[in-house]
């Protein structure tokens, strides 16, 4: 594994002022001159000052020079503005800036088998130039491919929806879920010089062909979920009237009178329609 060293560059503009005084001089002697071998010694000092104009590179911010000798790595330059190396140093240039990768909607099935449409952003950069030119072919395919993966694993180790009493799901446990993915992806690309900032689902849901049996099934958990609510309200309402009757002496209920009223009240209260009121007239036929 080759780690990232820095490179013994200079600042460019010295060799900016240097180097044209350097060709200017070669020339003119060459001219000026006499003799072949003072003409030959200035026409190798113009032609070498040319050949150094090719060490002349720049620098931006968050950026870096990965700089190489005959496919030899002599180290990363990061230092910005005008810089000057070997001539013949090769210089790469590697983005170290935040990036975003955004995959496509993944078809995968869930844990518990249900296929689901998943999707997710990770945030990205370049922490180690020669790690990332080196290690791998291309470093911003091998994000691709790898976060994509790192997405298809972890979404099939854990359910969609908690109908079986899982602790972590997709839909309900976003943040553990981003920092599990997050940690997955890293793992896959620490081997290429890349630190992964965050990882956090951008789409999720279930697939068009068991779409609408799911939201049946969501719609029946709501429904069983809201009724007992109602009910235990209204167990609690009976039996408050219940203690407000006796407490006032309003009424002597027995046992018989005690169901009937409750039995009354639970339907009246957990009813999902008005109550029809009937009213006693109180009278008998003789």
């Amino acid at each position: 594994m080759q780690d990232e060293k820095r490179a013994a560059t200079t600042s460019g503009y010295p060799m900016l002022a240097v180097l044209p005084i350097s060709i200017a001089t070669g020339v003119a002697g060459a001219i000026l001159l006499g003799g072949v071998a003072p003409k030959a010694l200035a026409l190798v000092v113009a032609l070498s000052a040319v050949i150094c104009l090719g060490g002349f590179y720049m620098v931006a911010p968050n950026e870096g020079r990965v700089l190489q000798l005959f496919g030899q790595y002599v180290g990363t330059d990061r230092a910005l503005g005008l810089r000057w190396a070997n001539p013949f140093y090769s210089k790469q240039r590697v983005s170290l800036r935040i990036r975003n990768f955004e995959s496509g909607q993944l078809k995968v099935n869930d844990s518990a088998g249900n296929p689901i449409e998943i999707a997710a952003v990770v945030v990205w950069r370049v922490v180690d130039t020669a790690e990332a030119v080196f290690e791998v072919d291309d470093y911003e395919d091998y994000v691709a491919i790898q976060s994509e993966a790192a997405i298809r694993n972890m979404a099939t180790s854990y359910p969609y929806d908690d109908h079986e009493g899982e602790s972590i799901t997709l839909r309900g446990s976003a943040n553990e879920i981003g920092d599990i993915l997050k940690a997955e992806v890293q793992e896959r690309l620490g081997k290429a010089g890349v630190e992964v900032l965050e990882a956090r689902i951008s789409h999720l849901a279930y697939a068009p062909e068991i779409a609408s049996a799911m939201l049946q099934r969501q719609q029946a958990s709501a429904i069983v979920a809201a009724r007992g609510k109602i009910v235990e309200g209204a167990v609690s309402m009976v039996e408050a009237a219940l203690q407000q009757l006796s407490a006032r002496q309003i009424l002597e209920l027995d046992a018989n009178s005690k169901a009937t009223l409750v039995s009354n009240l639970l339907v009246i209260l957990c009813s999902d329609r008005a109550a029809q009121p009937v009213v006693n007239s109180g009278t008998s036929s003789s």
